[in-house]
């Protein structure tokens, strides 16, 4: 099957059912230019995660994670949402998605208009006190890192910032919760740039009625998949946007 009719056979899919669900991983970001850090090259071949962006790391030697960690995160904020983001958002604001679940922390669904996000991993909008609760912005918190004030502290209380995003070890926030209920009532999971092998994420193909994947490489749930497209996110989701657009005379 070519790639147009891969997609026109996602865009009957889309368009029969009544509730659909997205679930995105690092692979829908690497368009904009943000490195898969599992890929061969990528972040976890030169950090130990389970040093840098372990909680007990955190918890004991919190400069650990500014110094090894951070450098690696700081410049994600400044990547921009690529046609796959933009797609998503679309699809939501024309009825036709409940909303993202996504592993990543970019917030790039959010920057591209996306209004219903559950965010499995946290992200890194903001960073909080682990003294008081205290919340500093993103910007605010590298200043500090900027000025050397390593581990940054909160200005209230003097307790450490931790970054709102899940480190190895940490319990995943409620968004997951969230998760599972709106993908056991969903009807299709589209996945996208996920290889689907990292728990508990790869658990939530699994609850759905149908099963949808764009990928580039072959995922652990392509068993249970109705359709596979392995081309890149940014080209395929264009693609289903014209589809749809055609078939509604738009």
């Amino acid at each position: 099957m070519s790639l147009q009719e891969q997609v026109a056979r996602l865009a009957d899919m889309l368009l029969a059912s009544k509730k659909t669900v997205a679930l995105t991983g690092a692979g829908i970001s690497t368009e904009s230019g943000i490195p898969d850090f599992r890929s061969p090259g990528g972040l976890w071949s030169r950090v130990d995660p389970m040093y840098a962006f372990s909680a007990d790391t955190f918890r004991y030697r919190p400069a650990a994670f500014y110094q090894a960690g951070l450098p690696h995160l700081a410049s994600i904020n400044n990547a921009r949402p690529n046609r796959a983001h933009e797609v998503l958002a679309a699809l939501e604001n024309a009825g036709m998605l409940a909303g993202v679940v996504t592993q990543n922390v970019d917030s790039l669904h959010q920057r591209a208009g996306s209004a219903r996000v559950w965010e499995l991993h946290g992200h890194l909008r903001s960073a909080t006190c682990m003294q008081c609760g205290g919340q500093i912005a993103w910007d605010g918190l590298l200043e500090k890192v900027m000025a050397s004030q390593i581990p940054p502290r909160c200005n209230d209380c003097q307790g450490i910032y931790k970054p709102d995003c899940v480190f190895f070890g940490d319990q995943l926030t409620g968004d997951f919760t969230e998760a599972l209920k709106e993908v056991s009532t969903s009807e299709l999971l589209l996945v996208i740039g996920s290889s689907l092998e990292v728990e508990p994420a790869n658990y939530l193909p699994m609850l759905a009625g149908k099963l949808a994947i764009i990928n580039l490489d072959n995922t652990m749930a392509d068993g249970k998949a109705s359709l596979i497209i392995n081309h890149s996110a940014g080209k395929t989701m264009d693609l289903l946007w014209n589809e749809i657009l055609k078939r509604k005379g738009g």
